[in-house]
């Protein structure tokens, strides 16, 4: 007697390039920072440059430095010579522990959000 494979079988393996091209295609992962996370830069003024895996729409993408005393100031950010860096500068920081929030529109459709804590001397 001879038992047929089920029929599912090839399908699976079928989606599987699909699957992994989603995975490809994945939310954008920062993968480079100016400042570094945890870094001390010389400040008063300070060039903001992030990286990210993918391509990202800055125009729809925020950047919001938090400053020692906990009050966020919205930093107007600007496009790279890559399509997956995004831009900005920080003017007249005081010494002391700053915090960069940005979030990014992923060329996927996906909105990513994180920090980078760093300190200015």
């Amino acid at each position: 007697m001879r038992v047929a494979a089920p029929p599912f079988r090839l399908p699976a393996v079928a989606l599987l390039p699909i699957v992994l091209a989603t995975f490809a295609f994945a939310h954008a992962v920062l993968v480079g920072s100016s400042p570094s996370p945890d870094s001390t830069v010389k400040g008063p003024n300070v060039e903001i440059s992030l990286k990210f895996n993918v391509r990202i729409d800055v125009a729809r993408s925020r950047l919001e430095l938090m400053l020692p005393g906990n009050t966020a100031e919205r930093l107007p950010v600007r496009e790279g010579k890559a399509a997956n860096l995004m831009l900005a500068h920080a003017t007249n920081l005081a010494p002391g522990k700053y915090k960069l929030l940005w979030q990014v529109l992923a060329s996927d459709g996906h909105i990513t959000r994180g920090e980078i804590a760093f300190s200015v001397q």
